[in-house]
């Protein structure tokens, strides 16, 4: 039946809901499918390790009943997950943290709040590593995520819901992201995946952190990753906001999308640093993409980001800015083993780290008046260039380790890969609160998705979505990975 009506386990979240509204399938039925896929593929991946099904099919049932009576919600019945560190009622969120064990959340995280009312249903959460701060989705209380495109390596992290998408368990997936955290599991699964504006979004109601705000916080925020461009922006139209819609004094309006025609965008596109290995498939990716981009008309030209001035000293900046915000919980023996590590290391931006990790108050002010330096230097970028094309990983997905990370080398193009440098691609927008916007760019000869990136200027994250939707509507939507079957 779901076949008929067009529909299939990697169907996007858009078609769903067309073809619910359109009467073709029920919310009821969506959630069934979705929980029979669960059931067949689940086991071999570890993606969703914290179940919500019987509230799921309340929800489902109450969506079917809303749309008899011709109630319209942006999402109503559409089953989703979410990452398991956001709050939602009666559910853990631990971070993976051992001593987060058995805590229950006491109400929903604002973005749940918006996404129930919203009309989705949500019937799970999906992995994470510890404390959020790996690029996989591994700890000690749920276990270890595997790729659906080959179980030995990490769909990427700490947003393991990469994985439930990419095997088809779910059609949209809210995760989080400081360093890349939905947006490298995005390039790892062959997926789209959104960093919105910082601001933009509620970020509290999420541990690492508290149901209430910290507006000193500039980094984390809440986004989605889906398998089509357009999803990402049926997601954060759900997300953004303030939120308290029905009483704050101020309402979001983002712009529209400077352009939507691949013909009309100046494209800056960025290459790597010497200092930094990079996988030659990527490369070539990025390559073929400027290529396509001449071929329909677009505007491109290489840049250095010159107005940011020193990328060395950006990276590093942003390197001491993200361990004073991901180390804020920790106990002080473990600070001080990772300002141990870090110090013996030597390496600059290891030092940069440390500098993060012993940061005063007046280091913290200081380092964000640099930053509103370098905020102005974006500024300047994009009244040349609508957005910023640059790889978002230097490797494809990697093979599961257990190394902690400082003792990680990987092999980028025959070199020797720091893995802690994983975090240099994501820093680009990260440290200013840039919009960015992950699509799938082909894979490796081994048959692993690539990923590359589009940056965006501050609150223009529609410009982003624009860009990665008219690339989709160039080379095609969303490929499975193979095994996994399309039948609901």
């Amino acid at each position: 039946m779901l076949l008929d009506a067009g529909i299939d386990g990697f169907s996007s979240a858009t078609a769903l809901l067309t073809a619910m509204n359109r009467r073709e399938i029920s919310a009821v039925e969506l959630l069934e499918a979705h929980l029979r896929r669960v059931k067949r593929y689940d086991d071999q991946l570890n993606s969703i390790v914290v179940q919500d099904f019987d509230r799921a099919r309340r929800d489902a049932k109450k969506a079917d009943e809303l749309r008899a009576i011709a109630v319209e919600k942006p999402l109503l019945g559409l089953p989703i997950t979410i990452k398991e560190s956001i709050d939602a009622e009666g559910l853990p969120s631990t971070a993976g943290v051992s001593f987060r064990k058995g805590h229950q959340a006491a109400q929903d995280a604002p973005t749940v709040t918006r996404l129930r009312d919203a009309g989705a249903v949500i019937f799970g959460k999906t992995n994470i590593c510890t404390w959020l701060a790996d690029y996989q989705a591994n700890n000690p209380i749920y276990g270890q995520t595997n790729s659906p495109w080959n179980l030995d390596r990490t769909p990427g992290g700490s947003s393991g819901g990469s994985a439930t998408l990419a095997a088809g368990l779910t059609p949209l997936d809210i995760g989080t992201d400081l360093g890349g955290s939905i947006r490298i599991p995005a390039a790892f699964c062959g997926l789209w995946g959104h960093k919105p504006s910082h601001g933009i979004v509620c970020t509290h109601g999420h541990f690492p952190g508290t149901a209430l705000p910290n507006h000193a916080e500039m980094f984390a925020i809440q986004g989605p990753h889906a398998r089509s461009a357009a999803d990402l922006e049926l997601g954060l139209d759900v997300m953004a906001g303030p939120e308290d819609a029905a009483s704050a004094a101020w309402k979001l309006e983002l712009p529209k999308p400077r352009t939507t025609s691949l013909k009309s965008f100046r494209v800056g596109v960025y290459h790597p640093p010497e200092w930094l290995p990079m996988e030659p498939d990527i490369l070539d990716a990025l390559e073929k993409m400027i290529e396509l981009l001449r071929e329909r008309g677009a505007k491109i030209e290489e840049t250095t980001l010159a107005p940011l001035g020193d990328i060395d000293a950006y990276y590093a900046q942003f390197r001491s800015l993200m361990w004073t915000t991901i180390a804020i919980r920790f106990p002080d023996e473990h600070r001080r083993v990772v300002v141990e590590h870090k110090i013996a290391n030597g390496e600059r931006f290891y030092l940069a780290d440390a500098r993060g990790l012993r940061a005063s108050a007046s280091d913290f002010l200081q380092w964000h008046e640099q930053r509103e330096i370098y905020r102005a230097g974006w500024r300047e970028i994009f009244k040349t260039f609508d957005v910023i094309l640059a790889p978002i990983t230097p490797i494809p997905a990697f093979e599961h380790t257990t190394l902690p990370a400082d003792q990680r080398r990987l092999k980028a193009g025959g070199r020797d890969l720091d893995f802690e440098h994983m975090s240099f691609f994501p820093s680009l927008a990260t440290l200013c609160g840039l919009p960015v916007t992950v699509f799938p760019a082909g894979f490796t000869r081994d048959g692993l998705p690539i990923g590359l990136q589009a940056i965006g200027r501050w609150l223009e994250d529609r410009t982003t979505i624009a860009f990665a939707k008219a690339i989709e509507q160039e080379r095609g939507g969303f490929i499975a990975p193979p095994g996994y079957a399309k039948g609901l």
